[in-house]
């Protein structure tokens, strides 16, 4: 019966495929299909690659053009991902591009890396946003205004952006370790640029590189979800082809790259609390075939919990932390390992064992046991990736910029045919001493220097893939409703052995993917006195190492069984989200068994991890955005210090996290964990019986021994405050404002509160908030605000949020306060509540359409005790509103002088 299913699906699809092609609009050809992909190509030169997942309810249209920052000119750094922003300024038939995507309900982006630049959204499966969606991208295409006036404002914004990033040691790190890497190509700049580029670049260069660039003979259009593929053809005809192939020509980069001829050396000095030591070696382009050697070779040396890395340097003390990543790009790249060690551990220690460790393959092979590892976990992330349309019209992008969409799946077979003869051979050509840029420089007399890396042409990669068909598509799931009334009539309710609620969804997804949720709710006020930092060092934990599994071994189990699992949590409860196949869910929910029964709590583990925390606040000191929010959170909610939701200064966690011990861990796994107050999720394609049988033998009679009683949360009215923390030497500087006011999402007003903060702050770079410091005054890159009201208890947050330089913060808080000030005096519009409503319900439906979203919304229901019926009252009560209701609540609950304000940045760069 199954094959006689599966045949008449290939039945099916194949003719939709010949009905596609017997019908292809003028001027588009079908260029080839791979695995549920299919490309066409436009005659003005456009790729088209279209990706139908009736699963979803969702569309993702994708444009991709093939430029990025390896194409900019002396004096231009910076040039693509300034173009990018100013893409999104408008055209004259979409004179205000944020205020549509926001309308629309679209969770949009644009991305600029050093092969591509991509402009994408993400938004509610109808013809008419489809329709939208492409007639956006066209006219964007060739008509985006690439004004003066906008590059002005939008070029401050820019430089914020830039600003804020050099606060990060690691990733100011990272720039200059490409620095010393590159002497000729452009992957040596950053994408972002060089600030006095950006502050001095002229309209006229910008123009020429968008008349050059952004045409498309230069692009591929890529729409994935839930589409009729003749009708969207038809569509990409309508609004791209009346779009003419330029007659320019683009010139092929030539510059190459020499071979490194020794090992370099790169320091930085700026203030901060921790130490980071990197390295960085020359690598294959993404397309060669040697690449996918070096993806395992670099889980094998930085994986988080079982990399060489970690072994030697977390676990023998000499780093808090390790990590690794390789740069897949269209011509040679790099890969990066990098340690961070705690102010007063020696960082040539590190170094040393860094450096010995990752060079010393020789001595110490690769073994068998650690490539098959690192291949299952990383073609089980490829796997996964499959049951998501939108992850994959986006991944589509990196693929684009390397040469060709085909080499993600040609990349796919090379990953599985690695062996350890392969992954040898690459740590020994690559990861070598005349190879690797360091912070340090040690002279040698005849260096060993890596082999040449092949730089692939265009042919050569067309070639690669001229004949490649891929494999069987993965399989189709079914067209959902995500109705709330169809997902309550779909919603089957169970109960486990000792009365856990059990709520299941089962629908057929494609690959048979299912997503888990289980929340263990756990422990009393009076039993969780003094217990926040016990509490969430013991969750932490769980996946740490059990009687059974180390906590590699558990990683490996986990990845053998193609399950993403996240475990985490607090003195109040734990999670576990986990993302699997219909094949796998009942092994995976046993394994979670040894997770929250059977974790052994090593002291070795524990001292990894307090260093990884303590290494992390340290970071933590000097970071503006974090010092305002800590700040304003423990002033807002004035929590006494021994309630476990108390925000601790930095200092005062530091020291409770060193005064953890193992036996603290074990007594409070002992006294509080149990699934008597749980609840339990499954959403997707499974068996209900063996999945009910795994869950009633993991969770269907556990009881703690100190009984559970939700910790409620209290209003109080607290003195508002204005405070500035220093924050020397950094380049970005952050502004916080926040108030409490006593509501609850079952208060009146709380539909009108959630509108106003979408006027305010909400949307997509399209508020009163973002139009104000970022459009108009050219300050903040990031700039909005939030509204959150409980569930359980009336107490509600207002937050408003902005980045700038030091320098702007003075003006960012007057804005923040005319802004807010107007929108008490006089109120929003009701054009503006209009389109508020229709972007919240749209985006809604997004939220209900994917899968792992949806499972957090139905765990909340069952202890909210609610059906999506709630949800559909409140969409109701929202579509009702009036605009007089939404000024009227504004105005009566956020008062001015009750909100706090917390600034920090550079005291010297203000004055």
């Amino acid at each position: 019966m199954l094959h006689r299913t599966l045949l008449m699906m290939c039945v099916a699809l194949l003719t939709v495929v010949t009905s596609v092609q017997a019908k292809l609009p003028k001027g588009i050809e079908k260029v080839t299909s791979v695995e549920g992909i299919t490309e066409y190509q436009m005659d003005n030169g456009l790729q088209i690659l279209l990706f139908p997942d009736p699963t979803q309810e969702t569309i993702t249209v994708n444009i991709t053009y093939h430029v990025g920052s390896k194409h900019e000119n002396y004096g231009e750094t910076g040039m693509a991902h300034l173009l990018e922003h100013l893409v999104f300024k408008g055209t004259p038939n979409h004179p205000n591009i944020p205020k549509e995507l926001t309308d629309r309900g679209a969770e949009p982006n644009g991305t600029t890396w050093t092969d591509r630049t991509n402009y994408f959204e993400t938004f509610n499966a109808t013809e008419d946003n489809l329709k939208w969606a492409l007639d956006l991208e066209a006219d964007r295409m060739v008509n985006s205004f690439i004004a003066k006036e906008d590059l002005d404002s939008e070029m401050t914004v820019v430089r914020n952006e830039l600003e804020n990033g050099e606060n990060s040691p690691i990733r100011v790190l990272i720039e200059r370790l490409l620095s010393v890497s590159y002497d000729w190509h452009n992957y040596g700049k950053s994408t972002i640029g060089a600030r006095s580029d950006l502050e001095n670049v002229d309209i006229s260069n910008l123009q020429a590189f968008y008349k050059k660039y952004y045409q498309p003979d230069n692009a591929t259009l890529i729409v994935a979800g839930k589409i009729d593929e003749e009708k969207t053809l038809e569509l990409i005809k309508k609004y791209f082809g009346k779009l003419k192939k330029p007659k320019r020509e683009l010139t092929p980069l030539y510059t190459e790259e020499n071979i490194q001829d020794g090992e370099r050396v790169v320091s930085v000095r700026r203030p901060g609390d921790v130490q980071v030591v990197a390295t960085a070696y020359k690598v294959p382009a993404g397309s060669d075939p040697m690449f996918p050697a070096v993806e395992v070779l670099t889980y094998i040396m930085a994986d988080s919990s079982s990399g060489r890395l970690h072994e030697n340097l977390v676990k023998k003390e000499l780093a808090a932390s390790t990590f690794g990543f390789a740069f897949q790009w269209a011509e040679p790249g790099v890969v990066n390992f990098m340690a961070q060690v705690a102010k007063d551990k020696d960082l040539s220690a590190a170094e040393e064992a860094m450096i010995a460790t990752i060079e010393g393959v020789a001595d110490s092979p690769i073994t068998e046991e650690e490539v098959n590892q690192a291949k299952a976990a990383l073609i089980k992330q490829f796997e996964l990736s499959f049951n998501s349309s939108e992850r994959i019209a986006l991944n589509l992008s990196e693929w684009v910029g390397m040469g060709d969409w085909r080499l993600m799946f040609l990349n796919r077979d090379r990953l599985e045919a690695v062996d350890q003869a392969q992954v040898q051979k690459a740590a020994e050509s690559y990861l070598i001493q005349s190879n690797r840029s360091l912070g340090r420089f040690i002279p040698t007399q005849d260096p060993v220097r890596a082999d040449s890396i092949k730089r692939y042409s265009q042919e050569e990669i067309s070639a690669m893939v001229r004949d490649y068909e891929g494999r069987e598509a993965v399989a189709m799931g079914e067209d959902f409703d995500p109705s709330f009334d169809n997902i309550d009539a779909r919603t089957e309710k169970r109960q486990l052995e000792q009365g856990t609620p059990v709520v299941l969804l089962p629908k057929k997804t494609r690959g048979e993917s299912v997503v888990l949720r289980v929340r263990l709710d756990i422990g009393n006020l009076e039993d969780l006195r003094n217990q926040g930092v016990v509490g969430g060092l013991t969750a932490d934990m769980l996946d740490r190492g059990t009687e059974n599994y180390s906590r590699q071994e558990l990683q490996t189990a986990f990845d053998e069984l193609k399950a993403s699992v996240s475990v985490y949590g607090g003195a109040t409860g734990a999670t576990a989200r986990v993302t699997t196949t219909k094949e796998n869910l009942p092994k995976v929910i046993e394994l979670l068994k040894e997770v929250f029964h059977k974790p052994t709590f090593a002291d070795d583990e524990l001292q990894v991890l307090k260093r990884e925390r303590i290494v992390g606040l340290e970071q933590q000191k000097q970071q503006p955005q974090t010092q305002v929010f800590r700040t304003l959170s423990r002033h807002v909610f004035p929590y006494e210090p021994s309630n476990p939701n108390y925000q601790m200064p930095i200092d005062d966690e530091i020291a409770a996290i060193e005064a953890v011990t193992v036996d603290d861990l074990k007594q409070f796994h002992a006294d509080n964990y149990g699934a008597q107050a749980g609840e339990i999720v499954v959403v997707g394609d499974f068996d209900e019986a063996p999945v009910m049988a795994a869950l009633n033998d993991v969770f269907g009679n556990w009881q703690s021994q100190n009984p559970y009683d939700r910790i409620e949360n209290e209003y109080v009215e607290v003195e508002a405050i204005n405070q500035f923390i220093n924050t020397p030497d950094k380049a970005g500087a952050a502004f916080g404002a926040m108030m409490a006011l006593p509501m609850s999402d079952e208060h009146p007003d709380y539909p009108a509160m959630l509108m106003a903060n979408q006027m305010l702050g909400g949307g997509f770079i399209s508020s009163r908030l973002a139009n104000r410091l970022r459009q108009q005054d050219g300050l903040s890159y990031g700039a909005g605000s939030n509204f959150r009201a409980g569930s359980f208890d009336p107490v509600g947050t207002f937050v408003a949020y902005a980045i700038c330089a030091p320098e702007n913060l003075p003006k960012v808080e007057q804005g923040f306060k005319e802004e807010l000030q107007k929108a008490i005096n006089e109120g929003f519009t009701a054009e503006e509540l209009a389109d508020a409503k229709k972007a919240v319900l749209e985006n809604n439906v997004l939220d209900r359409a994917k899968d792992a979203r949806l499972a957090g919304t139905l765990q909340s229901n069952i202890d909210l005790e609610r059906t999506m019926q709630w949800q559909k009252n409140l969409e109701q009560k929202i579509r009702d509103l009036t605009v007089e209701e939404v000024n009227a609540a504004f105005k009566k609950h956020i008062v001015p002088e009750k909100i706090s304000i917390v600034k920090a940045g550079d005291e010297s760069k203000i004055k």
